[in-house]
């Protein structure tokens, strides 16, 4: 059965005059906080949504971090996350990127990774990071529930970009953190009604939808990305192929800039576009957006719900 949508902004005080549940949007209401409590279950922990990934990041550092303090960011991680930590540079806020596969850095107050990382889809030494005396962020946007519980790896928070494969639809726009301490949710609940990072209730209800079906959606892309990274080893036009045997997302290099734009922009089945996690399979350079931090022939997939063999057939003939 459907959830209801409330899209209320109030509801009213009980006989008593006294606060319900529920009494303004920006502290809460039914649908997010039935969304939250289903991804809270998924992930082990007491989730909060917000109104995308970018904002539930920076929630999170605000509330935990203060000026001057320093985050050991995993290199080679989704390129909006370190804009994101740039934005906040002028209110005090240092970065120092490491190599994941490794320990983190000492002498920091926030350690994030990514699991795996995009695009290097590189996997985080989990077991060094959680002995870090910091607070530890896992980023599991393309891992997911499906593939991995961080607080069950000693993480202490686990943030998505609830748009992605949580959603699955390529039409919300949500993030989330997922807390394993019940006095840190609450601190973070307190600011985000304090900030107004909130979650509206339609993109809510939207993940509520996705969330039925993520398992099903999630182990068939990851069968479609594991085929396609085979396939992709063995074309002679292919330099390297990266992808962690997990979730639906994949990237490969080819010679130069000029041919990954013609490969591009050549599929007819794959959709040119950027993003990930939704049912239709994407490709994109990510030159365009991350120049020198990758190759300029990189290429990123992300597998969607298509027949296998057609999608491999419409990337063999862009790449020919």
């Amino acid at each position: 059965m459907s959830e209801p949508l409330d899209r209320s902004t109030i509801w009213p005080y009980d006989e008593q005059g006294e606060l319900r549940d529920f009494y303004y949007q920006r502290f809460g209401s039914p649908t997010v906080a039935a969304a939250e409590a289903a991804l809270g279950e998924l992930d082990g922990g007491t989730a909060l949504l917000f109104p995308s990934g970018a904002g539930a990041t920076t929630a999170l550092v605000l509330s935990l971090l203060e000026p001057g303090d320093t985050i050991a960011l995993s290199g080679g991680g989704y390129y909006g996350t370190g804009v994101t930590f740039a934005a906040l540079a002028p209110w005090g806020l240092r970065v120092l990127e490491f190599d994941q596969t490794g320990p983190p850095p000492e002498e920091v107050q926030l350690v994030w990774v990514e699991a795996p990382s995009n695009p290097y889809l590189t996997m985080p030494n989990l077991e060094a990071t959680a002995a870090h005396p910091a607070p530890v962020v896992v980023d599991a946007t393309v891992a997911t529930p499906v593939h991995l519980r961080p607080l069950e790896h000693g993480a202490d928070f686990v943030l998505h970009s609830a748009t992605k494969y949580l959603a699955g639809h390529d039409d919300a726009l949500l993030g989330a953190v997922v807390c394993r301490d019940d006095a840190a949710a609450e601190k973070l609940r307190t600011f985000r009604g304090q900030t107004g990072i909130v979650a509206a209730p339609d993109p809510a209800w939207l993940m509520l939808r996705g969330l039925k079906t993520l398992e099903v959606r999630v182990r068939r892309q990851t069968e479609t990305a594991a085929f396609l990274a085979g396939r992709l080893r063995a074309h002679p036009a292919v330099e390297t192929v990266r992808y962690p045997g997990l979730g639906g997302l994949l990237s490969f290099d080819v010679a130069d800039a000029e041919t990954a734009r013609r490969v591009e922009t050549s599929t007819r089945v794959i959709v040119n576009a950027s993003s990930l996690g939704g049912v239709t399979t994407l490709i994109e350079s990510r030159r365009r957006w991350e120049g020198e931090r990758v190759p300029p022939g990189l290429l990123r997939i992300s597998a969607g719900l298509e027949d296998p063999t057609a999608l491999w057939t419409d990337l063999e003939q862009a790449l020919a």
